[in-house]
């Protein structure tokens, strides 16, 4: 059983938007937090979004702030990323991750699903 599925992935230009769709199983819908984080070609991973379940605290990147919205269904075990006002430089794979503390850190993340592209073009 795959613990992170991730789907909504695509090719949109610059000012669309896509949902993308992160659904927990197993050990992995137990866990405390949930992120988004994503990595560009040459480039970190880095957090975008993360969120607790309980829906204490919510971190999002200065770069993404107002455009992006994390949301939960807690009864689906599924964490959805709203992106609008897509632009060019937010183009990379996109891995939802599960962990058992709240944070903006990859390592602290237990479970991580298999990533899904996003391309915005010019």
């Amino acid at each position: 059983q795959v613990p992170l599925v991730e789907s909504g992935g695509g090719l949109v230009p610059a000012g669309g938007s896509l949902r993308l769709s992160c659904a927990a199983s197993g050990r992995a819908s137990s866990s405390t937090a949930m992120g988004w984080f994503r990595q560009a070609p040459g480039k970190e991973r880095e957090c975008v979004v993360a969120i607790t379940l309980s829906g204490g605290n919510t971190y999002y990147a200065d770069s993404v702030k107002d455009r992006f919205t994390i949301s939960r269904d807690n009864a689906k075990n599924t964490v959805y990323l709203q992106m609008n006002s897509l632009k060019p430089e937010d183009t990379a794979v996109y891995y939802c991750a599960a962990g058992r503390a709240w944070s903006t850190m990859a390592p602290l993340y237990d479970y991580w699903g298999q990533g899904t592209q996003v391309t915005v073009s010019s």
